[in-house]
């Protein structure tokens, strides 16, 4: 079952492949940089459909006025550039403790942790298989909850509750040979982690 299912993965790949050629190009991607007004046009038309769409090609001209009154930087530029500093030390306090929130051990120690907990071994690839659905689940949960309390929000939380979840999974690992509902209490830390991984970071 295996096998397939991770040769699924190449079906969706496949469709994109067929129908791909289909699709008309970007808009902006026509105007901006093509420079071509009348395929722009066209790509809208087919898009959105017949009518006045003079509102969005506005838009996009501004877009397009707008990058070229921007400069492009290189990378030591923007290291340097004072103005950019905070926004760099953001970016790269997010995507430093991204790498290292324990997302990796959770996925790479899950497996030892379910045989522990004394499941079937035919059960565990699945259960496994449900870790991933969850995070996937989360994901798609995390759109919609993004625009109603923002990036920062589910940032803190969502960081705050994995820190908390990640102490009690320690404590429950130290603790599993003394107490047997130890290792499902470990099992169900490790779904709600990965659950607040995906709705936050």
């Amino acid at each position: 079952l295996w096998p397939w299912l991770l040769a699924s993965s190449g079906l969706s790949a496949l469709v994109q492949l067929v129908t791909l050629p289909f699709f008309p190009d970007s808009p902006s991607y026509l105007l901006i940089q093509k420079g071509n007004e009348e395929a722009c046009r066209k790509a809208i038309r087919k898009l959105w459909g017949e009518g006045d769409h003079q509102a969005e090609i506005d838009d996009i001209m501004k877009e397009k006025a707008a990058m070229t009154s921007t400069k492009n930087l290189r990378v030591l530029e923007v290291i340097k550039e004072r103005s950019l500093r905070w926004q760099l030390y953001v970016l790269m306090t997010v995507m430093t403790t991204l790498q290292l929130c324990g997302i990796n051990a959770i996925y790479f120690y899950s497996f030892e942790v379910f045989h522990t907990a004394k499941f079937e071994e035919f059960l565990i690839p699945y259960m496994s298989l449900g870790v991933g659905l969850c995070e996937c689940l989360s994901s798609i949960l995390c759109s919609t909850l993004i625009d109603r309390f923002g990036r920062k929000v589910l940032l803190w939380k969502g960081y705050t509750l994995m820190c908390s979840v990640l102490a009690l999974l320690t404590m429950t690992l130290s603790l599993q040979h003394q107490f047997f509902w130890m290792h499902y209490f470990s099992v169900i830390l490790i779904f709600l982690f990965v659950i607040f991984y995906g709705v936050g970071p």
